[in-house]
């Protein structure tokens, strides 16, 4: 289990444009500055979740404070939960059928991404959340 931190985290990849601008929007919407913000490159900072670097790679991953994790588009209906606003995301995703199409959509714009794990591109990194085999 991951250890606990006082703010929900979130954990991406720093060196995807994609991904860096994402956390930019968020910050933005982070009005009360709620959540930290940790690219899984930083392996000191990412070290006491103990989430794999493969898992960091192939997904964000959201850190709550009482250790749940979050992964890929299932972080985002949490986050929504969390900035000022953004609560709707959660109502949507609790719509039937939104989460595993959303995951598939989420799954396929990571793989077209290319990170920088042992000079791998996104689609060769294995497919597992934590250590366990999982859907995106």
């Amino acid at each position: 289990m991951p250890a606990p931190s006082e703010s929900p985290t979130l954990i991406f990849d720093g060196e995807c444009g994609m991904c860096r601008r994402a956390v930019e929007l968020l910050r933005g919407w982070d009005r009360e500055h709620r959540l930290q913000f940790v690219p899984f490159q930083d392996e000191d900072a990412v070290r006491r979740f103990g989430i794999t670097l493969p898992a960091l790679a192939a997904a964000m991953h959201l850190v709550l404070p009482d250790g749940r994790v979050f992964a890929g588009a299932d972080a985002v209906p949490e986050l929504g939960r969390l900035l000022p606003g953004k609560r709707w995301w959660a109502w949507a995703f609790a719509v039937p059928g939104v989460r595993p199409v959303a995951r598939r959509v989420y799954r396929r714009i990571a793989l077209a991404r290319r990170c920088a794990v042992r000079g791998l591109p996104a689609r060769e990194v294995p497919e597992q959340i934590a250590g366990r085999r999982r859907p995106l």
